[in-house]
């Protein structure tokens, strides 16, 4: 069976970039725009990956969904990679709280994205 992997970010181009870099790897790509879109495919798709990021309009940031999937019990087996703009040592350190896999700083390189994602579907 493929491995999903759902891509959030509310911009679009961010959204792309992250599919391209992804494009060719085997994974199925699903896409959202924010966190109440993504927690509705996350539910319905129950992809292996969220590659998420911290700072999006509406009900719930990144942080709260992640840590919305973490304290699920049947959502837990989900890794998350926080992929955010936000690089303070605070924000790191709520990553860690909310249980997140992995956090990347935006710009990041997309050599980089590709490996943690290959290391976190393994």
């Amino acid at each position: 069976m493929q491995k999903k992997v759902l891509i959030v970010d509310d911009h679009p181009d961010l959204r792309r970039l992250v599919s391209i870099t992804l494009c060719g790897t085997g994974f199925e790509l699903i896409e959202a725009c924010d966190g109440d879109q993504a927690l509705e495919l996350i539910l319905q798709h129950q992809p292996s990956l969220v590659v998420l990021d911290v700072m999006m309009p509406g009900k719930m940031d990144g942080f709260q969904l992640c840590e919305y999937i973490k304290s699920t019990p049947q959502l837990q087996f989900i890794k998350v990679l926080l992929l955010s703009a936000r690089s303070q040592a605070t924000d790191l350190e709520k990553g860690i709280k909310v249980r997140a896999d992995d956090y990347m700083v935006k710009p990041f390189s997309p050599l980089l994205l590709l490996r943690k994602v290959n290391e976190l579907m393994e």
